[in-house]
């Protein structure tokens, strides 16, 4: 069966594509069906609990609990420990996603045989470093899931607006491109997608990589635990969770009209009251963030003229509004005040990634996607002289994949030290110098041997000399960006005809 999931903080939904038709899954959750998965981690008495399991487990579990898994392990190198859960974060990606793998075929609606393959379209923010999008493939592969491809997160929904809204733009449809704002649950996405004959390109995206739903959860626990004088350090991990989750349900139960919210943590904090907030002073505490997600949007129509988009014109199909966050009242004010002649909210928020993946998926939908770095990566290299280091950037933001295919990308020089210590990094930004700025990401540190006399040599505790003598000999570095995001580098020593090849 092919499948489009959204693998999201807060909740992970899964749409099929059957048909034609592209149904979200449902689960059975003790006799009432939900079209989510949470992404909730609790260590219970015989080993982990994830989804609604975990969530049911929160008042008995012994052990340590983890909310919004996909933020923590997305900041996280595959291989870093989780704190308190004894493995690894790509493990415990992968632990989630074969629970989710097993409750689709066990306890969701969708007809799916016990050994039927299940071929998966997913996807990852825009802004998404590297190493995240290892992950998350990595993960989704050792799950089980046969993965059909990558997509960045506002390119799905755009799939999932042309669909709905446009049906098959053509010629004559003056629809030439859609800006798509999504707040999820942990991460802001905004960018503008191209779509025409049912090709969909990534023309430009901002991002903020940790400012989602999350956060608001987290003002309105903050505002709650004032009221009733108890301080969040008091709290341990899981119960913070608990009352977070509270929070959650108790934020998606406002409407536009909500003069108050009832924050009912009796259940989790012995002896608390119910904790009535106005909306008008929760909506003030949030409104620093809101504003930071409104300053990407128009940093986005401020270089549409670059990609020759007219964002005054009949060409914006909409500013198109998806992710769970985007439906707290708070936030569609503060659009509807800039952009209401072109504003759109999805039907369903949450939904929109998984249905326009699922879509992506599906080969009689003939959908074709382009999609474009969303971040600047490079390596940091010694300037002429020895003095000072630069930023060599080797693949630039916006570079457009042709055709879906691998660009490679080359680099040749002399060494001038025994040992090649490279520091690669990602950025979302570069300053009037050219240098890493924004939400900076570095990769783990690579060692390559110049030195032929160190070709065998373990080079963790080796310095990097400087030296002359091996200025006969040829050092090539061949990087290839795959179509789905992903980055790899052969090092070799041509004179001499040995190499090394390293995944970033």
């Amino acid at each position: 069966m092919k499948l489009g999931i959204d693998f999201g903080t807060t909740r992970t939904v899964v749409a099929a594509a059957i048909d034609g038709r592209y149904p979200l899954a449902t689960f059975d959750v003790g006799g009432a069906f939900r079209d989510y998965v949470p992404g909730l981690v609790v260590r219970g008495q015989e080993g982990l609990l994830f989804g609604w399991e975990a969530q049911a487990a929160f008042e008995t579990a012994p052990g340590p609990a983890v909310r919004s898994m996909k933020r923590m392990v997305g900041s996280m190198a595959p291989d870093d420990p989780v704190p308190g859960l004894g493995l690894s974060g790509l493990d415990l990606a992968t632990a989630y996603l074969e629970a989710l793998r097993e409750t689709l075929v066990e306890r969701s609606n969708l007809p799916i045989d016990p050994g039927e393959p299940l071929e998966a379209m997913v996807a990852v923010p825009a802004g998404a470093s590297t190493r995240q999008r290892f992950l998350t493939l990595e993960a989704f592969r050792r799950a089980g899931f046969e993965v059909e491809g990558l997509l960045n997160e506002p390119s799905a929904a755009a799939i999932e607006f042309a669909h709905r809204h446009l049906g098959r733009p053509g010629g004559r449809s003056p629809k030439r491109f859609v800006v798509v704002y999504d707040l999820g649950g942990g991460t802001f996405d905004t960018s503008a997608v191209t779509l025409a004959d049912r090709r969909f390109e990534l023309a430009t995206a901002e991002g903020i990589g940790r400012l989602g739903g999350d956060d608001f959860d987290a003002v309105i626990l903050g505002l709650a635990l004032e009221s009733i004088g108890v301080e969040e350090g008091e709290l341990s991990l899981g119960r913070k969770c608990e009352l977070l989750e509270v929070c959650r349900e108790a934020k998606e139960g406002l409407r536009p009209t909500s003069r108050r919210l009832l924050v009912d943590l009796s259940g989790s904090l012995r002896g608390a009251e119910p904790v009535v907030l106005p909306t008008d002073v929760l909506y003030e505490r949030c409104q620093p963030l809101i504003d930071r997600t409104l300053e990407s949007l128009e940093q986005l129509f401020a270089r549409l003229g670059d990609h020759g988009l007219d964002p005054g014109s009949r060409q914006l199909g909409a500013v198109y509004v998806v992710g769970g966050g985007a439906a707290f009242p708070a936030v569609g004010r503060s659009l509807r005040a800039v952009h209401a002649r072109k504003l759109k909210l999805a039907p369903q928020p949450h939904a929109s990634t998984a249905i326009g993946l699922a879509l992506a998926a599906d080969p009689k939908a003939e959908i074709f996607v382009r999609e474009s770095a969303t971040r600047h990566f490079g390596v940091w290299r010694e300037a002429e002289g020895g003095h000072e280091k630069v930023f060599d950037r080797i693949i630039c933001k916006g570079e457009a994949q042709p055709n879906g295919q691998p660009i490679v990308y080359e680099r040749r020089y002399r060494p001038v030290h025994r040992v090649g210590h490279l520091r690669f990094m990602e950025c979302t930004q570069l300053d009037e110098r050219g240098q890493p700025a924004g939400d900076l990401t570095p990769f783990e540190d690579v060692r390559f041997p110049y030195d032929p006399d160190l070709e065998q040599s373990d080079l963790a505790g080796e310095p990097a000399e400087r030296t002359n003598w091996l200025s006969g000999e040829e050092i090539a570095e061949t990087y290839t960006y795959d179509a789905d995001g992903r980055i790899s580098v052969v090092i070799e020593n041509r004179t001499r005809g040995y190499r090394r090849s390293y995944e970033l």
